[in-house]
């Protein structure tokens, strides 16, 4: 077996010394190892939020009210959305604060969510309560199985259909499942955010639209392609095997911009491992990813992978997969993605179901 390439990806080294707002912050969270969640959070309320409410001040000249709005629309989407997307992400798998201080854990998905575009509450219901709890099988509404997974016009039927139904679908998989507490968060959720955007629409239609409207459909977006490609490629053999219905990315700066999230696989293995643990344990259990033929991506993240997969080009694809000895040559690894990204059939699907 090769070796796997050495990892340049974050893991958790503590601090020579700590600061005031370190010690008192620390004395706040569950996990030291979240400290720098502490400072994101800090980062977008007194920079992104202030301006996204600094927007809403009648009187702003129509030359200011553009420059507000192009930095807040950069600062939102290309500078914040990725961090305080798997910032939540986390933080939905391990609560962030004690328990104590259970409070201030719904800042994020309740304060700050909203100016991302994240409705309250359905993100963690939908990613944990549906998708981790099906893993990507038939009964997970945001299932990628009977989709062409190279195929553009799939994905767009794909996002099509999450951004007009998905809420409808989620909610009638928590009633399938006896799950009323999730129901409850999905709705109110979505419903808040929808009625505070149309009440925020008749104090200033114009900030609402790139503070709260634009960041929604973004977000959307976004989530989707994200989840699209993490489950972009499935054994028809064995579609429930995490190694072999995830992939996982290392080596590239999204990992260190957006807390480990290209280490998909072990986070289907333990989605409670904390995000500083993920490298460690590819380390740890390279012989299973093997094993499985798990794909894993050296220098690539989740959208190259997407555009790439758009484009057919499972040549570049395998330049960059990391072969550890489980194919004999390239087109063996070209063989076996293009096997992975097949859609499966009505009958597959029925039968997995």
């Amino acid at each position: 077996m090769q070796t796997l390439p050495i990892l340049t990806d974050p893991v958790f080294v503590p601090k020579a010394q700590y600061g005031p707002l370190d010690r008192f912050m620390l004395g706040l969270i569950r996990d030291e190892r979240d400290l720098p969640f502490v400072y994101l959070s800090l980062k977008i309320t007194f920079f992104m939020m202030a301006l996204g409410v600094a927007m809403y001040i009648p009187g702003i000249p129509g030359w200011l009210f553009a420059l507000m709005a192009v930095g807040y629309t950069l600062m939102n989407n290309f500078v914040f959305k990725g961090p305080f997307g798997l910032m939540l992400h986390c933080t939905s798998h391990r609560k962030f604060f004690k328990k104590e201080y259970e409070l201030f854990n719904h800042y994020l998905p309740w304060i700050v969510s909203p100016f991302f575009g994240q409705t309250p509450e359905t993100y963690a219901s939908h990613h944990v309560g549906m998708h981790h709890a099906e893993n990507n099988l038939p009964e997970d509404e945001s299932s990628t199985m009977k989709y062409q997974r190279d195929s553009f016009r799939d994905w767009l039927r794909y996002f099509g259909d999450f951004l007009l139904l998905g809420l409808y679908r989620t909610v009638g998989y928590f009633r399938r499942h006896n799950r009323p507490t999730l129901i409850t968060k999905m709705v109110r959720g979505e419903a808040l955010f929808y009625l505070l955007c149309i009440a925020l629409c008749f104090v200033n239609w114009q900030a609402t639209l790139f503070v709260f409207i634009l960041p929604f459909f973004i977000s959307r977006f976004i989530m989707m392609l994200g989840n699209w490609t993490q489950h972009a490629f499935i054994d028809h053999t064995d579609p429930g095997n995490h190694y072999k219905n995830s992939i996982t990315c290392i080596n590239h700066k999204y990992n260190h911009k957006c807390w480990n999230d290209g280490y998909h696989i072990s986070h289907h293995i333990r989605p409670t491992m904390h995000w500083t643990e993920h490298p460690r344990h590819l380390q740890e259990n390279t012989a299973e990813y093997v094993r499985n033929k798990a794909l894993i991506f050296d220098k690539l993240d989740f959208l190259g992978i997407f555009v790439l997969l758009m484009n057919k080009r499972y040549d570049k694809l395998a330049d960059h997969l990391v072969n550890l000895g489980a194919w004999a040559s390239k087109e063996e690894m070209i063989a076996t993605m293009k096997e992975r990204t097949r859609r499966f059939s009505p009958e597959e699907v029925t039968a997995f179901a």
